[in-house]
């Protein structure tokens, strides 16, 4: 008699992995395409966000080990979270008036902070707390998971041709480097129109920092190589 196959679950608790059951009415199954190995453990994955669909297609779907790097606002509190998801997330990324993501989020900011919290999320800052981000996905990478990071500039919204990459992975490959990990790198793009999620083969740290000096540099052939993706057919 064959032997059933398991099913891989992300290490969250029972309540948490009750509310991704539900979240599977709005987000569908999408098609995962890996045009080299599948991430297994202990690399860095970057993608494009498309608003929630991206990370929650991940979260829910994909069957290796994840933790998502995501503002530290959405992190600290239902007061920081009720500002940053009215007037950053769906005022200036999504377009909302604000009058409205200001009367939505009175419901969505308290069952998205429940959410946040059952999906283990590495905040992310813009000062001395980064050491702070960086240690605590380091300890990610060097147990298994494998770290997500969307880190499109998404300042004029979420674009099917992203404008930039902020180089804030690369302070994570360079800290990986100097703790003796060279971290696998992938490059992912979601397709929100096909429910498509492509995933590029691994390239490994050292051997992007052999070509590309600086961090802008890798930033910039990253995001290339995450462009080309979202042309594939």
């Amino acid at each position: 008699m064959k032997k059933k196959e398991k099913i891989f679950k992300q290490n969250r608790k029972l309540w948490y992995r009750g509310i991704k059951t539900v979240m599977k009415i709005r987000y569908k199954r999408p098609q995962f395409v890996f045009l080299g190995e599948k991430p297994t453990n202990g690399a860095i994955i970057l993608s494009n966000h498309e608003g929630t669909d991206a990370p929650m297609s991940l979260e829910i779907y994909c069957d290796f080990p994840v933790r998502f790097w995501g503002a530290h606002e959405m992190n600290s509190g239902l007061k920081k979270l009720y500002s940053y998801q009215t007037k950053v997330y769906y005022h200036e990324k999504k377009h909302w008036n604000l009058f409205l993501a200001r009367l939505f989020c009175l419901i969505a900011s308290p069952l998205t902070l429940l959410f946040y919290k059952g999906l283990k999320l590495i905040s992310t800052y813009k000062d001395a707390r980064l050491k702070n981000t960086l240690t605590q996905s380091f300890n990610a990478i060097s147990q298994g998971e494998n770290v997500v990071i969307f880190p499109e500039n998404s300042e004029d919204g979420y674009l099917p041709e992203l404008k930039g990459f902020f180089a804030g992975f690369v302070l994570l490959a360079n800290y990986c480097e100097k703790q003796g990990i060279n971290v696998p790198i992938f490059v992912s793009y979601y397709k929100k129109k096909e429910n498509k999620y492509i995933f590029d083969s691994p390239i490994m740290f050292d051997k992007i920092k052999e070509e590309y000096k600086t961090k802008e540099e890798i930033a910039d052939y990253l995001l290339r190589k995450c462009n080309n993706l979202g042309k594939l057919s």
